[in-house]
């Protein structure tokens, strides 16, 4: 009997000792999921920012203080209801440390009250509403946001002989405050915004708002779409001949989107956009990240929503470094508040007040660079913060 009691006893230690080592062993892992609109009419969101995680992955490798770096890719469609159950899904199942992605507004909201229930930081690497990050204290924003910049825009539109503006915009939480900034900003410095028109989100068609604005014969049309919207747009836009007509062609670079301006035509020459990145930005940082984005991805050319995946797991991989691997939720957020790096965008911070992005916002010129068409910066914004 007794060296039965032994035998169980060595047994159940045995088994703790187990366990534990599997509890170890599950701690050095951790889990990053990363929700995106992979099919659907933001895919091409999807696949860029996927292709600048994986990017940065290839670059600084999969082990981050001590810790293995586990990718889990799901795709929400572009709807915010499977956001949101993907996000608890990966909560709860999966037990990640952070969520990442959000293609769009609304699925970065849907996510909000996940992320504060369970403590895990969100990463935004897309969506552009400047209220998103204050609706969760674990928001974190490595994009962009539309006031940022669309205020730039405003500001040389003014300095550059427009005086009446019409805008058009997509209707939904973005492209809201997209018109309400140009407006506000053009109109501060003496400009008359003559219209503001609103397109649907999803399956829009711009037709009779682009003849609108043709009829109120404005200076010029001020344009915002989300990525991936632009090339129908701008090909309605000549449809509708409205340069012909006098009326200058000007937005954010959301527009003009790297993914798909080579394919828009030389109608587009000359079109000038304010925004946070081009594929031409004349920096070291960004020529190296340029080349080896087209080499990994079959030459697919690198857009904003790549960079803001890129820099997305920057955000993640030096905040692991500074919590020296500890994956508590709320101290992960703190390391990621005031950090600042150079991006292939450059400069740019995390506020350490609002969890926004601090960056350099430029206006661009579209050209004809080496037989392809470019937006070539011009003018630099420095330190454009996200929020206030």
């Amino acid at each position: 009997m007794f060296r039965r009691q032994i035998l169980k006893s060595i047994g159940v230690a045995g088994l703790a000792l187990a366990t534990g080592i599997s509890a170890a062993s599950a701690q050095e892992v951790v889990k990053v999921g990363l929700i995106l609109p992979m099919t659907g009419p933001s895919a091409s969101t999807g696949r860029q920012i996927e292709a600048g995680v994986r990017l940065w992955m290839a670059q600084n490798g999969t082990t981050v203080a001590g810790k293995k770096i586990e990718l889990i890719i799901k795709d929400d469609t572009g709807a915010a209801d499977q956001s949101k159950r993907l996000a608890t899904e990966l909560v709860v199942n999966d037990k990640v440390a952070f969520l990442a992605g959000f293609g769009l507004t609304p699925l970065a909201l849907a996510v909000g009250p996940v992320a504060s229930q369970a403590k895990v930081p969100a990463v935004i690497m897309a969506a552009g509403t400047s209220t998103i990050v204050a609706s969760s204290p674990y928001f974190v924003r490595t994009s962009f946001t539309l006031p940022q910049n669309t205020a730039p825009m405003a500001q040389w539109s003014a300095a550059n002989g427009i005086k009446t503006v019409v805008t058009l915009v997509s209707d939904y939480g973005p492209g809201l405050d997209s018109e309400k900034a140009f407006k506000a900003e053009f109109e501060g410095k003496g400009g008359k915004v003559l219209e503001t028109l609103r397109a649907p989100l999803m399956n829009p068609e711009f037709a009779a708002f682009l003849q609108k604005a043709k009829d109120l014969k404005p200076d010029a049309l001020f344009l915002f779409v989300p990525s991936g919207q632009g090339a129908s747009l701008m090909k309605q836009v000549g449809e509708r001949e409205l340069a012909k007509a006098g009326i200058k062609i000007i937005g954010t670079g959301d527009v003009t989107d790297d993914d798909q301006l080579n394919g828009m035509g030389d109608a587009l020459i000359g079109m000038i956009t304010s925004h946070n990145y081009s594929a031409a930005h004349d920096s070291p940082e960004n020529k190296a990240y340029v080349a080896a984005f087209l080499k990994a991805n079959n030459n697919m050319r690198p857009n904003f929503m790549s960079v803001g995946g890129f820099d997305g797991m920057a955000a993640i991989y030096k905040a692991l470094e500074k919590t020296k691997g500890d994956t508590d939720g709320t101290k992960l957020v703190e390391a990621m508040k005031g950090l600042a790096w150079v991006s292939p965008r450059g400069p740019m911070s995390i506020d350490a007040t609002t969890r926004d992005i601090t960056q350099n916002v430029y206006v661009r010129e579209v050209k004809k660079v080496d037989g392809q068409l470019y937006n070539v910066e011009f003018a630099t914004i420095a330190n454009v913060k996200g929020s206030n």
